[in-house]
Order: C-alpha cells, then structure tokens, then sequence
C-alpha cells in the first residue's frame, strides 16, 4: 500500500475529512454524526465510487465495494473505535463483522524480479470470493486496533459540533482539519471575546 490521498483532494470531492495514515479512519469519518439530521456522506452509489477511487492507490487492485458492504463495514469500524473513545466494550456483531470482511480474502508474500532485484509483494486471493478492498480497510482497523501506542493516538475532534476521528501524530494536534474546525472554533473564540458574547448563531458549527 502507497500513501493515503490528499486531505485537499478528500475535500474537493466532498470528504471534509481524510488522508489519515489508518484507512480504516477515514472510512469511519464518512458519516456526520454529532449534525442533526446526521449527514451519510457516501449515501449514493455513486460518492461509494468516489471515496474508494480517492483511496485505491493504498488499496489491493479489484472491484469497488458496494455501497451496502461499504456502510456496514464503517458501521462496524465506527463502533469499535467510539468503544474505544468511550471507555465501553464494542458491539459483538462489529468485531464479528471486522473479523469477517478481515478474514475473506487471503494474502500470501510474493517474490517480484526487478531491475533494482528481488521485492517482496502482497497476493490477495480473491479466487474464493470476497473483495480485497473491504479486506485490506478491515484488516486496517484490526492493526490499528492491536497496537496500543498507535491506538492511543486515535483522537475526536475537539470541537464539540464535529465527530470526526483522527489518528495524532503528535499532542498538539486536537482538530480534524485546520482549515475546518480549528478556524471555525478560533473565529468563534475570537468573537465571545472580542463581542464578550457567545457565537453568532450563523457561525458554522463544524465538520460534523
């Protein structure tokens, strides 16, 4: 797998979060919860395709997942990482449906010849059925899972009108997106202190 895409090219197809190191995050933050109504941002077919064109160059080559396999497992991915955030156990069925799409598609090392020698590469075996993509995003979240200093570098958003999750590279980071929340939460500030008032009401209340 190669490096995530660009968080400006995420936010130029209507992702207002993305690139994170963890697929599997980027995925889980296609949904808006903390808006009301709560906003499914690949709620179409066709913005399923858009997200996974955006992340195929990290991603095994094969079919584009669809959109009910998509959704289900960002539900799954969703759960276990707010689980975590919370302190509380995840739902069986979310394991249980990580483990699954993690487990479909078998991998095994493959040696590739080329001019600067031998390399070693990742099969996915998709002989058997299963979607290479959905496994290489669920297998993400296990390893993500799994490693604890990792792990304890998944962050939520700091503003409190945003629920997107991030992976923090280091402590100073507590915003989504520069350009979206923590613009939005320091012009808000700048304000009550400036007007000695709370927030316009028209002030953008975050990513979501």
């Amino acid at each position: 797998m190669t490096t995530p895409p660009r968080l400006e090219d995420m936010q130029r197809a209507g992702f207002p979060m993305g690139g994170e190191p963890s697929v599997a995050l980027d995925l889980a933050d296609t949904l808006m919860l903390a808006v009301h109504p709560q906003v499914d941002l690949i709620g179409t077919p066709e913005a399923v395709a858009t997200w996974w064109r955006l992340q195929a160059p990290r991603l095994p080559e094969g079919p584009v997942p669809g959109p009910e396999a998509t959704r289900a497992l960002r539900a799954a991915i969703r759960d276990v990482f707010d689980a975590h955030l919370a302190g509380r156990p995840p739902q069986d069925v979310s394991v249980e449906d990580i483990n699954a799409a993690a487990a479909a598609v078998p991998t095994s090392p493959r040696i590739v010849r080329g001019e600067s020698g031998i390399t070693a590469q990742t099969r996915w075996h998709t002989e058997q059925g299963g979607n290479a993509a959905l496994a290489a995003v669920a297998r993400g979240a296990v390893e993500l899972l799994a490693s604890p200093e990792r792990l304890a570098a998944v962050r939520r958003c700091a503003n409190p009108s945003c629920s997107m999750l991030f992976l923090a590279a280091t402590k100073r980071r507590t915003w989504c997106a520069a350009n979206v929340c923590g613009n939005r939460v320091r012009v808000a500030r700048h304000y009550e202190r400036t007007r000695g008032q709370h927030p316009r009401e028209d002030l953008p209340s975050g990513t979501g």
